[in-house]
């Protein structure tokens, strides 16, 4: 099995224009987070922001924007319509308006489910034209629908753990890397299957095996931190495979680095979140 290797890495890394300004580095938008879910939207955010965006637009459910703001300094984020603590259908021309001046779109974490946060991601889902994260609740969202997901055009990214992927029709009986070549290949999505040993796969038959990371990684918040950093990497324009296996690579570098400062058991999402700068220093 061929691993994510160094060189990948720094090749798809983008080179920081020194005359350059906010605007080049890339203009991205999570949309995050519910009541009793408001780490992920900031989790996300905040790394968009450590892995280079030039700007972070954040929007979330009006019911918990004040805590989220209180908890963004460099992210934007922005209020939508909410039902019951989660997004709402009414948020759609809203969301639209935001994500179709940016460069890259990111959907699902910490949204919760319902029958109108679920429709109104899978609506966003089809209709946006940018490059597109689908996580968490971004993918449950596709559960017993997976096929209307075929009719997207633009690139789709999906990071689920394995349950998530079983969730959406994902084969585990293959065997892990047959299952995720197959599923990328059936749906045309760039996978990202987490878990020990991360796999990444493309619509095209590629794939690669991730070697960092550690069972400290193991806690809710970090697979926001993962998503947010593809994210950035998108919106700088780096090829949806390469982005992908960078941010996979870098993501469990960071976690190395956290562990070996405080140790797997009591590093959290914010101690990996502060490591990213240094592992792309490294």
């Amino acid at each position: 099995m061929e691993r994510i290797t160094l060189p990948l890495v720094r090749e798809t890394l983008p080179r920081r224009d020194p005359a350059g300004h906010k605007g080049d580095f890339g203009k991205v938008y999570c949309l995050c987070g519910s009541v009793g879910y408001t780490g992920a939207p900031v989790f996300a955010s905040r790394a968009a922001v450590r892995m280079g965006a030039g700007l972070v637009y954040l929007g979330v459910p009006e019911s918990i924007w004040q805590v989220v703001a209180v908890k963004s300094d460099e992210a934007m984020p922005r209020p939508l319509p909410s039902l019951d603590g989660r997004l709402a259908l009414a948020a759609l021309p809203l969301i639209e308006r935001e994500t179709e001046q940016c460069d890259a779109v990111l959907m699902g974490c910490g949204v919760g489910r319902s029958a109108e946060s679920d429709a109104l991601l899978r609506e966003l889902t089809l209709r946006c034209r940018k490059p597109l994260i689908l996580d968490a609740d971004g993918i449950n969202a596709w559960e017993a629908h997976i096929d209307m997901l075929d009719k997207r055009s633009g690139v789709t990214i999906m990071t689920p753990h394995e349950g998530e992927f079983i969730r959406v029709g994902g084969d585990l009986s293959l065997g892990r890397e047959a299952a995720a070549r197959t599923f990328a290949a059936r749906h045309g999505v760039y996978l990202v299957l987490k878990g020990h040993r991360t796999l990444v796969a493309a619509p095209d038959g590629r794939l690669l095996e991730n070697d960092t990371g550690n069972s400290g990684m193991a806690k809710g918040g970090s697979g926001d931190v993962l998503s947010g950093m593809i994210l950035a990497l998108l919106g700088q324009k780096a090829e949806p495979f390469s982005a992908c296996c960078a941010a996979v690579w870098l993501h469990g570098y960071a976690g190395d680095l956290a562990a070996a400062d405080k140790g797997e058991t009591g590093m959290t999402p914010t101690d990996l979140l502060e490591q990213i700068p240094y592992a792309i220093k490294n």
